[in-house]
């Protein structure tokens, strides 16, 4: 199994258009700390076998920007786009509709997530004209749909949090799901959590199992949000637990026997600056910081 990190930022991205706080002004300046939103390419056995996990608004330039991700040779278009969904975010949805030039687009999500693009989103009615589109339910551990050759996919429930756009939405464990990957030839697993509003003993018990686990790094402390005025509410409040501090992952992470990496970074993250002291802090607990274009083998 390959894991490629097409995208490691929270919504925004790194710079975020409207903001010149220094890790925005820091990226301006060095092209090469820019962030693109968080996304995975994952690949398993046979041709054209890979698929997505969440579509940003970059998508189809990360599709561009690496030569697997292109259609094969004597191929004049890639025939089907298979994504996965952790949640209904914008920042990991809008993509979809940059994918409407493929023939076939094949999404794989939990039920209300599905009802939340498709009835909020209308995302049918807007894509229907332009692709085919097939629907299909991202089940928990045990229930495994045929997503790609070679890999088995599963939710893990996370959080009952919703999107702005659905906030008066029914309640639902599966909002938001950690997404876990296991290869069969390999005996290998990894899981990917890019948003991670409590650590629940199901995703302890996942994370305990895996043998590369990406978490939300979107804050690196709890009052981040608040101190730097760009919420009211600090990270835990906004559905996403902090690296650093009490309650925080970074030391939870340490714990594991797999390979951490934190992903969807927000501007205002200091890990974004890759001088900043913090890499040296997740350093010395065995921990990473994925960037952008890495590729994983498991």
């Amino acid at each position: 199994m390959l894991l490629l990190t097409l995208g490691t930022a929270a919504g925004g991205g790194v710079p975020q258009w409207n903001c010149a706080c220094p890790g925005c002004s820091g990226a301006r300046a060095h092209p090469d700390r820019r962030r693109s939103h968080d996304s995975l390419a994952v690949f398993g056995g046979g041709q054209s076998s890979w698929f997505l996990i969440n579509a940003g608004p970059d998508i189809t330039d990360h599709l561009e920007a690496h030569a697997e991700l292109r259609p094969g040779a004597g191929s004049e278009r890639t025939p089907v786009v298979r994504i996965l969904l952790t949640d209904a975010e914008l920042d990991h949805t809008l993509g979809l509709l940059r994918l409407r030039e493929a023939h076939h687009l094949k999404i794989f999500a939990t039920a209300p997530v599905r009802q939340a693009l498709r009835e909020r989103l209308a995302l049918d009615s807007v894509l229907t004209p332009y692709a085919t589109i097939t629907w299909h339910d991202l089940p928990p551990s045990g229930q495994t749909p045929a997503v790609a050759a070679g890999i088995e996919v599963s939710a893990v429930p996370l959080s009952t949090k919703r999107p702005r756009y659905a906030a008066d939405a029914v309640e639902d464990d599966t909002w938001v799901v950690a997404v876990r990957l296991h290869d069969p030839a390999t005996g290998t697993t990894a899981l990917y959590a890019p948003a991670l509003a409590a650590w629940t003993e199901d995703f302890a018990n996942e994370a305990a199992g895996a043998d590369c686990v990406f978490v939300d790094g979107t804050f690196w402390d709890d009052d981040e949000p608040k101190r730097l005025g760009i919420s009211a509410r600090t990270s835990t409040g906004m559905g996403h637990l902090p690296i650093d501090g009490p309650g925080g992952t970074a030391g939870r992470l340490a714990q594991l026997p797999g390979r951490c990496l934190y992903t969807h970074l927000n501007n205002t993250n200091p890990l974004v600056d890759p001088s900043a002291r913090q890499h040296r802090v997740l350093a010395g607990l065995g921990l990473e910081v994925a960037q952008d274009g890495m590729v994983i083998e498991l």
